[in-house]
């Protein structure tokens, strides 16, 4: 969506640009997102729990649960329970990363903080277990996200994470997001407090951004052991 330079109203204030012909898109709907090394499926406890509780319990240390409200979960029946609690949730919506080369479920995602009439969509909910950690398929399950809510006509794509979880600032950095600030005392979870980091990518901003997700996502971008032969930035030029 093209931007309008800054105008002053009749009574000299400035006003931010006019968002010409903007109508509210659609909310995302359960439905499924394909790629090349996974696929995104809306959330279903009966397909999916036995497959991610197994890869989840690969992280004997439970690191991967330490930035997010819920979790670990000790057993399979407690991690049902979880997950049959917001299969049906449509914010935030859910989705199990299935990777096509297994057919196995090893994370989750969603979209959340979902406004369309402002235009605005957060992903979030993120656990990556250890199979799908620093793999193509987690790049292109961002990737996936991403591209779907620009198509559906959102505006901007919110990333937001405790302050102190470098792992996923990192990750924001690494996928063009860019850095905002930070809301102090943000929230309280899990008995602790959190301040919160922004961080997002704009419409304006998408099509550079896809230029180089398409790129990184490429098989001649890989050898035989799955190594990228390059290490592409996506934060375009």
């Amino acid at each position: 969506m093209s931007r309008t330079a800054e105008t002053v109203n009749p009574l000299g204030q400035p006003i931010g640009p006019a968002v010409p012909g903007w109508a509210a898109p659609p909310r995302p709907q359960r439905t499924v997102l394909t790629g090349r090394y996974c696929r995104l499926e809306p959330l279903a406890c009966g397909r999916h729990a036995a497959d991610l509780h197994a890869a989840n319990s690969l992280d004997r240390e439970g690191r991967m649960w330490t930035y997010l409200f819920s979790g670990p979960f000790a057993t399979l029946d407690e991690f049902t329970a979880w997950l049959e609690s917001r299969e049906d949730s449509l914010d935030p919506l859910y989705f199990a990363i299935v990777d096509t080369g297994t057919n196995r479920a090893t994370g989750i995602a969603s979209y959340l903080r979902i406004e369309p009439a402002h235009g605005t969509i957060e992903v979030g909910h993120l656990a990556f277990s250890p199979l799908l950690q620093r793999t193509a398929a987690a790049t292109e399950a961002m990737y996936l996200m991403m591209k779907h809510a620009f198509e559906l006509g959102y505006r901007r794509y919110e990333w937001k994470c405790d302050a102190l979880n470098a792992a996923s600032r990192r990750a924001a950095d690494r996928l063009g997001f860019k850095f905002e600030g930070t809301f102090r005392q943000a929230v309280v979870y899990k008995g602790r407090n959190r301040d919160t980091a922004w961080y997002s990518i704009i419409d304006s901003e998408w099509a550079e951004r896809e230029t180089a997700f398409l790129a990184w996502l490429d098989p001649a971008n890989f050898d035989s052991d799955g190594r990228q032969r390059q290490r592409r930035s996506l934060q375009g030029t």
